[in-house]
């Protein structure tokens, strides 16, 4: 399944970007719809239609005409689910907008992110960039947790991480990184690509405990099925919607698009 997600990035992305721009928001509503339904066992009933109208149109105006229309676009996706839901009456009304507004911030937002670090004319190799950090990170921390984990990192919230495997996840992302910036973009050094790795390790292990926390409230094993082996499209996407704005900016800072 791993292998034949990263060769579909690979060609939609060296292809035509977009491609990969439309599996993106297909894969991110998938996700959506998987929290909104993981939702209803707490009985929040987010309006679905107009994150999913959100899902469509940000990605695709932060990728035609820049930051200042994924912002406006963000910004409507959240006016509209206060409006739609309006006619279902107070009661619940704030705690179902509150989640609306959540996910609009937690998949919506981050995908008109990608969209911006897919832009510029090199935005194909910054986006593999983006996802080969990412992905290091949990190949790197798999494998030193499996043959070297003893200490628990955050035994609360994710009972299989440990210190030993954020360590591999560190040092897995810093050597990817410092390869892929320098190799993949003009002006690109090592030490950008370090500093990228490291900041992806903490957004991405971060990303991990933020979606155990939420299926640990919600009382969820998985997030769904759709991915043999893998559980919900959330339990695949959970550190990558969490790294995507550290990694633009930081590349944004050293090599500028």
């Amino acid at each position: 399944m791993g292998i034949a997600l990263g060769a579909l990035t690979l060609l939609s992305l060296y292809t035509v970007k977009e491609i990969f721009l439309a599996v993106m928001v297909i894969f991110l509503s998938l996700g959506m719809r998987e929290l909104t339904d993981a939702f209803k066992c707490r009985d929040i009933r987010v309006p679905f239609i107009p994150l999913a109208t959100g899902m469509v149109v940000t990605p695709v105006a932060a990728y035609v005409w820049g930051s200042t229309a994924a912002v406006a676009a963000v910004s409507l996706t959240v006016l509209a689910l206060m409006m739609v839901r309006m006619p279902e009456g107070a009661d619940g009304y704030v705690r179902d907008v509150t989640a609306g507004t959540f996910l609009t911030g937690y998949l919506v937002l981050m995908g008109g992110i990608v969209a911006l670090l897919m832009r510029p004319d090199d935005g194909d190799h910054r986006t593999v960039i983006f996802i080969a950090v990412t992905v290091a990170s949990d190949i790197g921390g798999y494998f030193a947790g499996s043959f070297l984990g003893k200490h628990k990192l955050a035994p609360t919230i994710s009972p299989k991480k440990t210190w030993e495997g954020v360590t591999g996840s560190a040092l897995t992302c810093m050597v990817v990184g410092g390869w892929l910036v320098a190799w993949l973009l003009d002006g690109g050094q090592i030490w950008h690509g370090v500093l990228v790795g490291l900041a992806a390790v903490v957004t991405a292990t971060v990303g991990d405990l933020i979606e155990s926390m939420i299926k640990r409230d919600l009382g969820i094993k998985d997030m769904g099925t759709l991915l043999p082996g893998h559980g919900g499209v959330m339990d695949r996407l959970d550190s990558l919607v969490a790294t995507a704005p550290v990694v633009w900016l930081l590349l944004e800072l050293f090599v500028p698009s």
